[in-house]
C-alpha cells in the first residue's frame, strides 16, 4: 500500500495498445473509402465524356445525311482522295477509309459539322463513302413488281461520323448506309 492508502497496480498499456489498433483500422477504412470514391468519380466522368463523344458523332451522321439529301444528284463528287470528305469504295485489298489517318483537324479528306458542339475536345467530323448504284431494270427482284415504278435508280452511300468528347481519349465513331432514291 503507499501513503495515501491506495493500492499501486501495474497497468499493462492494453488501453492504448488497442486504441492504436482502432485507430489503424478506421485509417484503413477512411483511406479505402477515399479511393472508392475516387475510383467512382472517374468512371463517371469517362461516361460523361464517351456519351458526350456519342451525341457529338450523332449531330455529325444527321448532318451528312442532310448534305446529301439537299446536295448530291451525281456521284462525280466522290474521289479516291476524298475531296472534301466525299469517297469513292475503297478497293478490297486496301484498309478502309474510315481506320486512315483522315480525321484531323483541318483535313480535307474529312468535313466538320458546321454547328460548333459545346464542351468536346475536337468538333466532330465525318466522311460519305459512295458504295453502289442499284438500277431497276439490273435488279431481276424489281421487275414486275409493285415497287417498280416506285424508283429509277438508288444510290447507297456509307456515312462515317468520329466524335470526341470531353477529352480527346473519349472518340467515338458511328456508321449508317445511306440509299437516295431517284
Amino acid at each position: 500500500m503507499s501513503k495515501t492508502g491506495r493500492k499501486i497496480s501495474k497497468q499493462a498499456g492494453v488501453a492504448l495498445f488497442i486504441s492504436l489498433v482502432m485507430l489503424l483500422v478506421l485509417t484503413i477504412a477512411g483511406v479505402s473509402a477515399v479511393q472508392t470514391t475516387s475510383l467512382e468519380e472517374r468512371m463517371a466522368r469517362n461516361t460523361h465524356d464517351r456519351l458526350i463523344a456519342f451525341q457529338a458523332a450523332e449531330s455529325a451522321l444527321r448532318e451528312a445525311e442532310g448534305f446529301l439529301l439537299n446536295n448530291v444528284n451525281t456521284t462525280a463528287l466522290f474521289t479516291n482522295g476524298g475531296t472534301n470528305g466525299m469517297w469513292t469504295t475503297a478497293p478490297f485489298d486496301t484498309e478502309e477509309r474510315w481506320k486512315g489517318d483522315i480525321w484531323d483537324v483541318g483535313s480535307a479528306q474529312s468535313v466538320e459539322v458546321a454547328a460548333a458542339i459545346i464542351d468536346v475536345a475536337q468538333q466532330p467530323r465525318f466522311i460519305v463513302e459512295w458504295l453502289a448504284t442499284v438500277e431497276r431494270p439490273e435488279n431481276s427482284a424489281m421487275l414486275g413488281s409493285s415497287y417498280e415504278a416506285l424508283f429509277d435508280r438508288i444510290e447507297v452511300f456509307r456515312i462515317t461520323a468520329r466524335g470526341v468528347g470531353g477529352s480527346v481519349n473519349a472518340r467515338v465513331m458511328l456508321q449508317s448506309h445511306f440509299g437516295l432514291v431517284f
